[in-house]
């Protein structure tokens, strides 16, 4: 089916520039898009990928083999805008912002001292900390379009930090989500567009999620936005809940048998970094990776947390064999199918691969030294001392079962 942009995503009457002489009408700025469902199968840009066979129209409670996501969508066209009301450098827009990486852009683009706008969905516990931290929070919904033009509204750039939540079907906010953020940001003359994507996700058309990613990268190329693709490995602080927390509290730590290695960067250097990239003319148009300096493997982390916990750890190990049957049995019911999206990702960070890449060329790019990487032992050993080990002794000092963190 085609889809065309609604006539204010089009029409950006608030705040036109560029040279030359005024744009044409709407029409012409060719801020439109197409795309096709077939089984619910996503078509989207520059990317394709076999889909598996399925039913038309499966019933609820059925069992039926899902398609994988494939993409094929056109980027909207270039827009010939009329000179405008200049939009500050300094004025960003945050997508994502109260999210593991989302919370450290918007600390650190406070602390360099930009404008920082937060785009965050209603909710009703809302997310007091970005004002009391100086940020504006301003109501949208990625999954609702109409809602997004309003938050671009004299922003210069746009740090895309957004992924669905666990609830919720990936192609709804990663795939339509983004496209009609990147269409409203071409609109409305965005200046520059920073993406968050997934390490090798260009070689696992298999997995839904990264293959939303890649093709969100392409769209985004092909939109004609000024633009940086930043791929990630993984972060350090999700080893915090996964791993430091349960042996600390003396309960089982889930792994897997797969020999993984995965470069964990500190969130905090994700942010700094992202920000050296936007004030870096040659990074415009860059695809960049951003690892830590040396990969990982899970039992490598476990003993890790384990010395600096002074105390083994109670370790399940689950084998790829069985997440890998999980993921099968789960893509039979129409219920359970975002369920085995999720375990399809799962599978690869347990799969005999490397989320590394070698950060010479980046750290050239970017005018950064190696040495001010924070590695996974200082993390841990800082969070371990300075956190983990306090509460570990009022937990034991108040007798108390269980601590929420």
């Amino acid at each position: 089916m085609a889809l065309r942009l609604p006539s204010q995503f089009s029409t950006p009457r608030h705040r036109r520039r560029g040279s030359g002489a005024a744009a044409p009408a709407a029409a012409s700025a060719g801020l439109s898009w197409r795309r096709s469902l077939a089984a619910d199968a996503l078509v989207s840009s520059g990317c394709s990928s076999s889909p598996l066979a399925s039913s038309p129209s499966p019933s609820p409670g059925k069992s039926h083999a899902r398609p994988l996501v494939t993409c094929t969508a056109q980027a909207p066209a270039a827009a010939n805008l009329a000179p405008g009301t200049p939009v500050r450098p300094t004025s960003i827009l945050v997508v994502g912002s109260t999210g593991t990486l989302g919370r450290q852009v918007v600390r650190r683009a406070l602390d360099e001292g930009y404008d920082v706008r937060c785009l965050v969905r209603p909710r009703p516990a809302p997310a007091d900390f970005l004002r009391d931290w100086g940020a504006t929070v301003v109501n949208a919904d990625l999954s609702r379009p109409e809602t997004i033009p309003a938050t671009l509204v004299g922003i210069h750039t746009v740090i895309d930090c957004a992924t669905g939540r666990p609830e919720e079907p990936i192609k709804k906010v990663d795939w339509e989500g983004k496209v009609a953020l990147i269409q409203c940001a071409k609109a409305m003359g965005i200046q520059k567009y920073v993406f968050y994507s997934i390490h090798n996700c260009d070689k696992h058309p298999e997995v839904p999620l990264m293959e939303i990613k890649y093709c969100t990268e392409k769209f985004l190329k092909d939109s004609g936005l000024n633009h940086i693709v930043i791929r990630l490995c993984g972060f350090m602080q999700g080893l915090i809940g996964q791993y430091a927390v349960p042996i600390l509290e003396e309960k089982s730590v889930w792994g897997t048998d797969a020999p993984t290695r995965i470069a964990y960067m500190d969130t905090q250097d994700i942010a700094r970094l992202t920000f050296i990239a936007l004030r870096k003319e040659n990074a415009n148009g860059k695809l960049l990776t951003f690892a830590g300096p040396r990969a990982w493997t899970t039992q490598e982390v476990i003993t890790l947390c384990e010395r600096l916990a002074g105390q083994d750890a109670n370790v399940t190990t689950v084998p790829v064999s069985v997440l890998r049957l999980t993921r099968q049995i789960t893509r039979f019911f129409e219920w359970t199918n975002d369920v085995a999206d999720r375990l399809a990702f799962s599978e690869v960070l347990s799969s005999d691969t490397v989320f590394s890449v070698p950060m010479n060329e980046t750290y050239d790019i970017l005018g950064v030294d190696s040495k001010d990487i924070v590695t996974l032992e200082k993390y841990l050993q800082d969070y371990f001392t300075n956190i983990l080990k306090k509460l570990k002794d009022l937990k034991a000092q108040s007798k108390q079962t269980d601590i929420f963190f």
